[in-house]
Formats: C-alpha cells, sequence, structure tokens
C-alpha cells in the first residue's frame, strides 16, 4: 500500500517575537532569512528527509508553494539539481492555491499507486507576506516539509482521501501583489474556513466510515491560534487530538502549513495511530495516514521539532522589515547596479554551484573545490571523480569581515571551510552571529540566494552554523 516512507522539515534560524525591538507583540513567528526563499527552504527540507537515503532512488519531484521566485520557469528543476536528484525523473511545480502542499502529497500517493513512480518527493514550501503590522503578517510564518512517497517500508499507510472544490474569494493575491490580501472577516470565516472545512472533513469521515473518536491526530489548516481552537471544536475533536498549531511560536506557513503539521504529528505517532490532514484554499484536501511499527523507528534528520526548537531571536522589525525591502531603510551604500549574470557560464558551472560538486583525485585521493583538471597534490591530469560537498560538514579554517561590501547584512563574512571528508572552499557565511564567529566553528551548508538581477535569481551554496537543537527558542505566547 502506498504511503509515507520518510519525511523532513526546515524551519528558518530567525524568529521574530517578544524581544524583538518594534515588532510590538509576545507573538512568535518564524523569519526567513533576507537569502532564502521558499526553492531554498524546499531545498533544506530535502536535505532533512533524504538524510541517510539513496538519492538515486527518487523518481519524481513535486513542489508546491504559493510563492515561487519565477512566474514562468520550474522551480522544481532548481530543487532537482540541488538536491543532487537524477536527470530522468519527472518533476513539476504545483502553485497559486493554499492546499497546494496536500495537493501534491495526493497526487503522489496517486502516481505510486498506479505503478508510474517507485518513490516520489513531495515538497511544500512558502513564505507569504501580510500587509506590514497586521494580522496576516503577525501569524503568518515560513517553513518547508518534505515526504517521500512509496510503497516499501512506509511509516503511515494511506488510508484514504476526500476532495471539496469550490470558487471562493476570501484571501488571494494578484500577479504584482506583495502582500496577501482578505475579504471581510466573517464572510471569510463563516462562508469560507468554517463550511468548507467542515464539509470536507464530515465527507471523509462518512466516506471511510469512521468518527471523530476514531482519529488520533488532527493536522487542521487554520489562520491563527484562535480559529484553530474554533475549528477543531466544532468539529467534535477533543483538544488532545488535535496536532499543535505552533501558532505563537511557527505560525501559518501557508501551502506547507498542513504539510508541516503532519510531519509533526507523525514524529510523535504511535503505530496504530491514525493520522488525518485537512487543508484548506478553494476547497479542501483531506488525506488519512495510519502509522506503521516502523514509525516508532529512529529518524537521522532534524524534523519539525528540531529546528523548531533552534531559534534565534531577530533584533528589531527594521531587519526584518530591510530583508522583505517594505521600506527603504539604507541609503549609506551607494553602488553601481549589480552585473546580470551569465545564463550560459550558470548552466556551464551548475555542478559545481548548484549540485556543488567537488572531485576526488584517483590517484592520491586529494579532494579539490571547484573541481580542477589537475590535482594540486600529484599533478595527475583528467582523473578523478565527483564528490558531493553540499552534505558535508566543516570547520571554519580562517574568516573576515567586510563591512564596505554594501550588503543587506552587514558585515559579509566571507569563510575559508575545511570539509569533514576533505576539500576545502571559499564561501560566505549566513544565518550568524558575529560573536559566534571563531576559527575551528562547525559549519554546514545551506542553499541561499546570491542576488536577483534583470528576473534571474541567482542560487549558490553558502555556510551556516550548526544547527543545535538544545537551543531555546525565543519569545512566548
Amino acid at each position: 500500500m502506498a504511503g509515507i516512507e520518510a519525511f523532513g522539515a526546515y524551519v528558518p534560524r530567525y524568529r521574530m517575537g517578544a524581544s524583538t525591538e518594534g515588532w510590538n507583540s509576545r507573538v512568535e513567528r518564524s523569519v526567513a532569512n533576507f537569502d532564502e526563499d521558499s526553492v531554498t527552504m524546499a531545498v533544506a527540507a530535502g536535505l532533512d528527509c533524504l538524510s541517510g537515503r539513496n538519492r538515486q532512488d527518487i523518481d519524481s519531484l513535486l513542489f508546491a508553494t504559493t510563492t515561487p521566485p519565477y512566474a514562468e520557469k520550474g522551480c522544481a528543476s532548481i530543487i532537482a539539481t540541488a538536491l543532487d536528484l537524477r536527470r530522468d525523473i519527472f518533476t513539476a511545480d504545483i502553485t497559486d492555491v493554499l492546499r497546494a502542499g496536500t495537493t501534491a502529497l495526493k497526487q503522489a500517493l496517486d502516481s505510486v499507486a498506479a505503478g508510474s513512480a517507485g518513490q516520489v518527493l513531495v515538497i511544500a514550501s512558502d513564505n507569504r507576506q501580510g500587509a506590514p503590522k497586521g494580522d496576516a503578517e503577525r501569524n503568518s510564518g515560513d517553513g518547508a516539509a518534505a515526504f517521500i512517497v512509496s510503497r516499501d517500508s512506509v511509516i503511515a499507510e494511506h488510508e484514504g482521501s476526500y476532495s471539496i472544490s469550490e470558487n471562493m474569494m476570501d484571501v488571494w493575491r494578484s500577479a504584482g501583489d506583495q502582500f496577501v490580501r482578505s475579504w471581510e472577516d466573517r464572510f471569510a470565516i463563516e462562508e469560507g474556513l468554517e463550511r468548507i472545512l467542515g464539509d470536507a472533513v464530515a465527507g471523509f469521515m462518512e466516506r471511510q466510515g469512521i468518527s471523530a473518536r476514531d482519529v488520533g491526530k488532527l493536522a487542521l489548516y487554520a489562520p491563527d491560534g484562535r480559529r484553530h481552537v474554533q475549528l477543531a471544536r466544532q468539529m467534535g475533536f477533543a483538544p488532545e487530538q488535535v496536532q499543535d498549531g505552533m501558532f505563537g511560536r511557527l505560525g501559518n506557513t501557508g501551502a506547507a502549513f498542513v504539510p508541516m503539521l503532519l510531519a509533526s504529528a507523525l514524529e510523535e505517532a504511535a503505530p496504530g495511530e491514525l493520522v488525518v490532514a485537512a487543508s484548506y484554499g478553494d476547497g479542501s484536501d483531506v488525506l488519512a495516514f495510519r502509522a506503521t511499527a516502523q514509525a516508532s523507528n529512529e529518524r537521522a534528520c532534524n524534523g519539525v521539532s528540531g529546528y523548531l526548537n533552534s531559534g534565534h531571536a531577530l533584533d528589531s522589525y527594521e531587519t526584518y522589515a530591510r530583508w522583505r525591502d517594505v521600506w527603504l531603510t539604507d541609503a549609506a551604500s551607494r553602488r553601481p547596479q549589480a552585473q546580470s549574470p551569465s545564463v550560459s557560464a550558470l548552466w556551464r558551472e551548475g555542478d559545481r554551484n548548484v549540485r556543488f560538486y567537488g572531485a576526488t583525485c584517483n590517484q592520491c585521493g586529494f579532494v579539490q573545490y571547484p573541481p580542477q583538471r589537475v590535482c594540486v597534490k600529484c599533478q595527475t591530469r583528467d582523473d578523478s571523480t565527483p564528490l558531493r560537498l553540499s552534505d558535508q560538514p566543516g570547520k571554519v579554517f580562517t574568516y573576515s569581515m567586510d563591512y564596505l561590501a554594501g550588503t543587506t547584512d552587514t558585515p559579509l563574512v566571507i569563510a575559508v571551510v575545511d570539509f569533514d571528508g576533505g576539500g576545502r572552499a571559499l564561501c560566505m557565511i549566513t544565518d550568524r552571529e558575529l560573536d559566534e564567529i571563531k576559527v575551528g566553528m562547525t559549519v554546514e551548508m545551506s542553499f541561499r540566494k546570491l542576488r536577483v538581477v534583470n528576473g534571474i535569481h541567482n542560487y549558490y551554496w553558502k555556510a551556516v552554523p550548526q544547527r543545535v537543537v538544545a537551543e531555546q527558542t525565543v519569545g512566548a505566547n
């Protein structure tokens, strides 16, 4: 039976909370860094999901989001390349609707059940923006979730599904809009959210011949914490049956919200427990999974809880606004406009820049990045094997700080990183606090944006401090 074989997640390091100057709220939410977007977060969640697994077994990748960086260009192909998946796989973007995450998951389940794919990687990622200081901004969050759907060694078997499609103009964002828009609150809640989600969950339970008491955990969509509690109560679910919506710590992550709640529920699911996920957006998808004996096996990834428990407070709302180009806050650095990257060069150097391949000399074993025709150690020519470095931890050999670079995140920190398995690379450090940078610190690689020029999103790998689960999150409810 088709089901979920593995899952992973990603929550950005930074949060706005009670200690963030100018936020003026005790509500905490996750915040993507200035060099993160839905694609980079999807890669991070994909890495978490693929940890310890053979990437060559993936036959398809489905990417779900409402915030793709490109309006006309596939983002799933970028993610597949960064994750170093096979070239002969099916990729697709599923966008423009809040329930895109569960829609992608259902398509993957149908594909595996039909036999057209053995393993499908589904990734939902979003970083929606609400108007400054409004409810949408306060209750939103940034994050991603990933699942491997297959028939083998599943940790959660697919028990059934039910969908409703309905044209509902309650929350929307037109082409060119920076912020999410919404209609009058009472109409959107009563005629949209409550009615449609109620009908979808009731229809699913009727089809399956079950009642609310048969559900172990309900991963339920809601725009905020208050609505989350109300919706579950109206549907007849007890508080202990409802998966924590993480409002006040994470926020509503758009198309990734219900998938992240599903991943969070699977982290704690007992064998035999029924987990139901109900999404919302121009209708609803309801998907049910029953945890198997495999569910209790120890996993080697961070998951939602690991990333959620390793957050750092953003210093001020002004920093967040500068990251999102909401305000023009700094005119101190005046520099010529950046030149457009060469599309030919981006394609030609894709293996070293996107897949992040180094090379191992077949004669002496020396690792070089970027790959060179001649080994600098034994001078052997054209005799090396590609080596993926993106999943290799490393340590800072030396670093410098540039206060004149005119970057969004001043100072620009450049480091020489020595990888644990061999190899050395010169790269930027992001997600960093200046007082934590030191020679010998452990870092890992993260797929990030370098810049966007002429509509071209130039991605590369940067080093980030290793996320420590024991680090406490900030803020309070």
